[in-house]
């Protein structure tokens, strides 16, 4: 393998002249292969010193720097998030779009993994109206479809964020699971900050804050 101990002592050994030594050469291998571990080590060295220039393969602390530089403390390795998770938030949020609707929706899909509701009071095509279907194809539905418009709330939205699914706290049970009961089994009170690697409603507040454009104002509700 390049860059390897027994690829640079064969390196080393190709420019010494052949005529010098024998075929059988124990003690001059011997101190090529401890020159060329030394070499070997820096080379290697190299190798990972390079890869955490580029945002594509920095691994370790040095994708958590890269974080810090672009982001401050708004975006951070969650407990237990492994290297490839932590590059495609980052990467995410650099190519993330500001100042629309479509850019607010998916900031919230992709940090979650499920779609927003958005509802704008002043938007036709959210509200429906009365004899028309502007509200969908199906028309619109008291309850079910459009809603009650407002052009008293201009440049206002409604954002209804889901938590993301299938998160939990190891080795604890919920209300009603047979393995646990009051006072005994796998059962405790729990708050959000205990399920690690969750997206928190912190960081969902969060990412609606930093796509919505200046001088407009989003109501978010956060639900599981």
């Amino acid at each position: 393998m390049v860059g390897d101990t027994q690829d640079i002592a064969g390196r080393l050994r190709s420019v010494l002249p052949t005529r010098w030594f024998p075929d059988a050469t124990p003690v001059l291998d011997a101190l090529l292969l401890g020159l060329a571990a030394a070499w070997s080590w820096c080379f290697g060295l190299i190798a990972y010193v390079r890869a955490q220039t580029r945002i594509a393969t920095a691994t370790d602390v040095w994708l958590d720097i890269v974080a810090a530089d672009f982001f401050g403390s708004g975006l951070a390795r969650r407990v237990g998030e492994s290297d490839a998770a932590l590059r495609l938030r980052i990467q995410q949020a650099i190519f993330q779009g500001h100042a629309t609707r479509t850019a607010l929706a998916r900031a919230l899909t992709e940090l979650t993994g499920r779609a927003p509701i958005i509802f704008e009071p002043a938007r036709t095509m959210d509200t429906g109206g009365y004899g028309g279907t502007v509200a969908g194809p199906a028309g619109l539905y008291y309850g079910q479809l459009g809603g009650w418009g407002s052009l008293e709330l201009p440049f206002q939205c409604f954002v209804t964020a889901f938590r993301p699914t299938g998160s939990g706290i190891a080795m604890i049970e919920g209300w009603g699971a047979p393995a646990a009961g009051y006072g005994l089994g796998a059962m405790q009170y729990a708050t959000l900050a205990m399920v690690e690697g969750q997206v928190t409603d912190p960081d969902i507040n969060a990412a609606i804050a930093a796509v919505m454009p200046a001088a407009t104002i989003s109501w978010a509700r956060i639900s599981s």
